[in-house]
């Protein structure tokens, strides 16, 4: 078996394991059969044209990062039933309540997130995102006059429970342009991106649920020249902007471990090889000055590990893969 291969089922299992995870707000026990990578169909993308409007059902399960009008019917109760959205980084997310028919007074529920839940926890982490955790929740039920929603990042879902046969939902999804992405989850192991924060107090993370080499080609930060591994005594937090590395099996940045901390500007290369479930490039940023960070990366192959140069920082992880 070849080592993409391993990867790519790895991850598939990691995925639906993690939908079967418990949190305050989204329970998932039972998971029928799904392939989450139905959402990268770009043939089907290249088809469309601008001019129509892609329709199918909606699965109890299920991921997409097509526009178009989906629709979920009951065939049976269903108890614990997720819809995940994505787009492209530089993209938000809309979502309109074509036509609602559900129980709410019987137990039912629709409520969207405003990014995505896995296993209990959350992307954007509670540090990265604008809104408090509560205002990242509409419920349909409590709050039946919003008949759309917008993203903040290029990830959203949706979670329901019907237990009347024939009861169901019908939404529409668009993608609006974000012209300064903040938080973005890679639908892709591989290309390249720029993050730029003007003027902002805010942290931003750009997540790839994949194990990767990474590398820093410019970083611009505002104040002098240096790149620090993580240690316990050495950090950027007294600096106020700053680019960590991060990785870990989980979503959630905040829980991630820190591997390196880039404090000053400087113009790469600076490579590193991250073999964990999930990379994370995350800027934190005072509101001071104008910050930004170009990197690349692609998906850990094998020559990667044998094949090293003078600007590789450390590799981690390892022993996950």
């Amino acid at each position: 078996m070849s080592l993409t291969f391993k990867l790519q089922c790895h991850f598939i299992l990691i995925f639906l394991g993690a939908l079967r995870g418990e949190t305050r707000y989204l329970e998932l026990r039972e998971v029928p059969e799904a392939d989450p990578f139905l959402f990268f169909n770009t043939d089907l993308k290249r088809e469309l044209s601008e001019e129509q409007l892609y329709h199918r059902s909606l699965r109890c399960i299920d991921m997409l990062s097509i526009e178009g009008q989906f629709t979920f019917t009951a065939e049976q109760p269903q108890l614990h039933c997720a819809a995940f959205f994505i787009g492209e980084p530089e993209e938000i997310i809309s979502i309109q309540y074509d036509l609602v028919n559900i129980d709410c007074q019987g137990g039912d529920f629709l409520k969207v997130f405003d990014g995505w839940i896995l296993k209990g926890e959350k992307f954007p982490s509670s540090q990265d995102h604008p809104l408090p955790m509560s205002d990242r929740y509409i419920d349909f039920c409590e709050n039946g006059n919003i008949r759309s929603f917008s993203s903040s990042q290029n990830v959203a879902m949706i979670f329901f429970r019907i237990q009347e046969i024939g009861n169901g939902f019908t939404i529409t999804i668009k993608k609006n342009p974000n012209l300064f992405p903040c938080n973005v989850i890679s639908q892709t192991p591989s290309g390249r991106f720029t993050m730029v924060i003007p003027h902002q107090h805010r942290n931003c993370s750009f997540s790839i649920i994949y194990p990767v080499v990474i590398k820093i080609s410019d970083l611009i930060l505002g104040h002098l020249n240096s790149l620090q591994l993580k240690k316990s005594s050495v950090g950027c937090g007294g600096i106020g902007d700053f680019v960590e590395l991060l990785g870990g099996t989980g979503l959630d940045p905040s829980k991630m471990m820190p591997f390196a901390d880039l404090c000053y500007p400087f113009h790469g290369p600076a490579q590193m090889t991250i073999g964990c479930d999930n990379t994370v490039v995350r800027m934190v940023s005072s509101g001071k000055h104008v910050n930004r960070v170009t990197f690349e990366y692609h998906q850990l192959e094998p020559y990667d590990l044998e094949n090293t140069n003078g600007n590789s920082i450390k590799e981690y992880c390892f022993p996950s893969l």
